[in-house]
Formats: C-alpha cells, sequence, structure tokens
C-alpha cells in the first residue's frame, strides 16, 4: 500500500477519489485551498487528513504518490515543488482507471446536466437488483452516506465529467473510463474557461463515444439536438434513447425512429426506446414505458422533468447489464438522491429552505420548474450565487435572468471578484430582484422579504459562506423569541 497525498482533496470527485484509496488500504493525506461541507465532513469522518491552502511542506516526505486535481495550474506552489522534486503524480482520472476500473463493467453518466443524480439512481438500482456496485458519485448520495465505495460487485458507476483532466492533461476526465456503458444525459455550452463554444464539446463527447466497445451500449437523449450530432461524427456501439418530449426530436433522431405518429404519446412512444407518462405533472409519479410496453409506476420524492429524464437514462442504462427493471421500480420510492440537490436544510416561521448546487441557467429553471409544479401559487425566493467558473466569467449573464422566471424574488450575491455587472441580471428579472455584497447582506435582505408559506432556495455550486444553514439558524432563533 501507498502513502498519498491528494492535491484538490476536498473537491467532490478528488474527495471521491480519496474515498476509494482509504477503502483500498492506501494512507491518504491532503490539501486544497476551499474546504466546506458536504464533502470536508465526509472526508474528517473517513479519518483523511486534510490541510487548508496548497504550501508545498504539507505534502509529506514520505508520500509516494501524489494525485493531483483539475483545480491546481502550473505556478501553483505545490505543483512547483512536486515537479521541482521529481516526484511521482498523477490525475485523479486516471488514478481511478489503473486502480478501481480494470476487469470491471463501468458504467459512465457523462452531460452537462444531471450527471450526480442520475449517477447516483443508477447505482441504487444497482444496488436494489442485489449487484453490490462500487461508484464515484460528484457528491454526497444519502442512501450510502458517502460519495464513493470500492464494492463487491462487476459493475462500477462513476460519474463522467467532461472538465480537463490535469494541467498536465487536457482531454475530459471521461475519456479515461472506457465504459461499457455510457449515458449521454444532454450537451450544452459551460466551461467557458476551456471550451471556446459547443463544437469544442462535443468533439470531447465523441472521444466518449469512441471508447464504448460494441458490446456495449450507449444511452442517449433523443431529445437533444447537439448529442445528435455527436452521434453523426460516428458511432459504432447500439444506441438506446430516451425522452418526454417528442416534438424536441432532432430531425437526425426523427429519420432513424419509426413509426407513424397519430398522437403525442405514440410519437414519443415510437421516437424513444424509454419513456415516461407522467401521472402527476410535478415528476413526482410517473410511468415507465420501454418500446411501447408500460413496466410499472415510479412514485418517489424528487421533483421536475428533469428527474424523470434521469431516471430514464438510469433505468436504461440497468437493463443495459442486465437488470430487472420493473423489479427495482418499487425500490425508488424510498430513494433520497444526494445532498444539496434541492435539499430540504429545514422549515422555520413557516419559511421552507433548500439548499442546491446550481450551476447552469437550464439547471435553474428546471429545477425551480419542478418545484413550482410542486408548491403552486406559493412564493418562491431565489438566493443566487454565480460560483462556477462559466458564471464567474460571464458566460451565462444573459441567459441567468429568463432562468429565473418562476422566482418570486431573487437575492442576487454579487461579490467584488465577479467580473460583470450583476445589475444588468437583476433589471431583467421578471420579478423583484436585489444584488448585494455578500452573505451577510444576503441573509439580511432574505430576513426582510421572507413570509410565512415561502420556499427559499439557495443556489450555488460554492458553499455560500454556509449561507442556507445560517439563514435556517436565524428564522429558528427569531421563532424561539
Amino acid at each position: 500500500m501507498l502513502k498519498i497525498h491528494i492535491l484538490g482533496i476536498a473537491g467532490t470527485f478528488m474527495g471521491g477519489v480519496a474515498a476509494l484509496a482509504r477503502e483500498l488500504g492506501h494512507d491518504v493525506e491532503g490539501s486544497d485551498q476551499a474546504v466546506y461541507p458536504p464533502m470536508s465532513t465526509q472526508l474528517e469522518n473517513l479519518g483523511i487528513a486534510l490541510k487548508q491552502g496548497y504550501t508545498p511542506d504539507y505534502i509529506s516526505a514520505d508520500c509516494e504518490q501524489i494525485v493531483v486535481g483539475n483545480a491546481l495550474s502550473r505556478g501553483n506552489a505545490a505543483v512547483e515543488q512536486v515537479l521541482d522534486d521529481g516526484r511521482r503524480y498523477t490525475s485523479g482520472a486516471q488514478w481511478l482507471s489503473e486502480n478501481l476500473l480494470p476487469g470491471r463493467d463501468t458504467l459512465a453518466v457523462a452531460g452537462t446536466h444531471g450527471k450526480t443524480t442520475t449517477t447516483t439512481i443508477l447505482t441504487y438500482l444497482l444496488q436494489a437488483a442485489g449487484r453490490e456496485p462500487g461508484f464515484l458519485i460528484g457528491g454526497v448520495a444519502e442512501d450510502f452516506g458517502v460519495s464513493a465505495r470500492v464494492g463487491q460487485g462487476r459493475e462500477f458507476v462513476v460519474e463522467a465529467d467532461e472538465y480537463d483532466t490535469a494541467f498536465f492533461d487536457k482531454r475530459s476526465k471521461f475519456v479515461h473510463y472506457r465504459p461499457l456503458v455510457a449515458i449521454l444525459n444532454n450537451l450544452e455550452y459551460d466551461h467557458a474557461d476551456i471550451f471556446p463554444d459547443v463544437a469544442a464539446i462535443q468533439r470531447q463527447f465523441h472521444h466518449l463515444v469512441r471508447t464504448v466497445p460494441r458490446r456495449g451500449r450507449l444511452i442517449v437523449n433523443g431529445e437533444d439536438a447537439h448529442l445528435a450530432e455527436v452521434l453523426a461524427m460516428g458511432c459504432w456501439t447500439p444506441v438506446e434513447t430516451f425522452g418526454l418530449d417528442a416534438s424536441q426530436i432532432p430531425a437526425s433522431a426523427g429519420e432513424r425512429s419509426h413509426g407513424d405518429r397519430a398522437d403525442d404519446r405514440s410519437v414519443a412512444r415510437a421516437a424513444f426506446d424509454w419513456t415516461a407518462r407522467l401521472i402527476e405533472q410535478d415528476g413526482s409519479r410517473f410511468a415507465v414505458v420501454h418500446r411501447g410496453a408500460e413496466l410499472g409506476e415510479v412514485t418517489w420524492p424528487l421533483l421536475g422533468r428533469h428527474n424523470v429524464m434521469n431516471a430514464l437514462a438510469a433505468l436504461a442504462a440497468a437493463n443495459a447489464v442486465g437488470v430487472d427493471v420493473a423489479g427495482v421500480l418499487g425500490a425508488l420510492s424510498e430513494f433520497r438522491s444526494v445532498k444539496r440537490r434541492l435539499e430540504v436544510i429545514g422549515q422555520a416561521q413557516g419559511v421552507t429552505i433548500y439548499d442546491d448546487f446550481a450551476h447552469h441557467p437550464t439547471a435553474i429553471a428546471t429545477t425551480l420548474a419542478g418545484l413550482r409544479a410542486k408548491v403552486g401559487d406559493a412564493r418562491i425566493v431565489v438566493a443566487m450565487e454565480p460560483r462556477s467558473n462559466s458564471m464567474r466569467l460571464g458566460a451565462h449573464s444573459d441567459a441567468l435572468a429568463p432562468s429565473l422566471d418562476l422566482a418570486d424574488t431573487v437575492v442576487f450575491l454579487h461579490r467584488p471578484e465577479l467580473a460583470w455587472d450583476a445589475g444588468k441580471v437583476v433589471s431583467a428579472l421578471r420579478h423583484e430582484g436585489v444584488a448585494v455584497p455578500d452573505a451577510d447582506a444576503l441573509i439580511a435582505a432574505l430576513r426582510e422579504r421572507v413570509r410565512d408559506g415561502d420556499h427559499v432556495v439557495f443556489m450555488s455550486n460554492g458553499g455560500f459562506d454556509g449561507a442556507p444553514r445560517r439563514f435556517f439558524a436565524v428564522l429558528k432563533d427569531a421563532a424561539a423569541r
């Protein structure tokens, strides 16, 4: 066994690598610049020592391998010292591919949105089928209590990120995994810090498609035109599609579908291998349809059309490795999803508070649509932090206000380092909005605005200075007086 230091250990992916390395018996330590829950809590529970910052001295002299996260670049003090000392280093994705995936059936979940939730659903279904899968999820799964596990079964499920691998390997992480089954959930422009346009992302997705064997399966969102273009670049693997809205079928996908279409339901059944009949419009109850045959119904705690799509993708992937999906549909009634995916923090003074890992306008819009379908006319208040690299660079600024249309009030955290004018977004909001400079001001602004019956959603893919739980504590304290 090795002594390993992980640079960037508190990231959702690298924290999972740390958990796997520890489970394999390695002596693991690490460092990171930003350390916050839930990953910091997981590492603490695993007894993994981590230090804040990238001071070279934090790497123990007897470490035999350095695993470098993709947040670190040349010029970072720890990276420079590792290179100067000639120490053995690798990337997290490469470490995973060499230490966990050989000899197993890898199921990879790729896409701009829904990767974490879909990976968790798929893992949960395999577990319900008795497969004992290994997994690495980009978040802490409520049903497993951890983000990663070695597993005793043949399958290993991995959240397959298109972001680059490391400062020394600019390929997308997912090209390392060589899956038997790959889910292509959706594809939109994102990661503006490394991709100049959608075409650049599509090329990386096609690199992934090239690695899936003929005996494997591609599970593809049949509504997504960008994914249809990826497959048109060349495809050597059987494809199964999933979708709900037949009107969104790209022309190339429509040409591959079969049968005349008499109504919406027959269109969906003809066009997609996997689809759903919504029983509740908020997505909390639906029937699963496979090639025209209804397999059963799902009633579960998740909300939104996007989560129904995530479930369809996971069911199709489980089916591809031989799971009787009709037999595991009932298990989804107990599914608890992932921390920070519209996670309910609590309720105080009649106000329900949620924490959501928002990183893109489409994800914001779909999350709010699911919540609106659930709460009806109740007020939705959003606390928004543009935290992802693409958000901070302004790549999505024009789409941000429309994505918040279903919110009655938005409190927008405009940190001083934000490189674009949040005022333009606030002025373009359909309803009330205000920009504030820090988390303290945000909590104060929310306190002034919320009232009994409101639903307050904190949206950020960062730590948000602990604002969701701080605001919950403020309301509880006020109620106790």
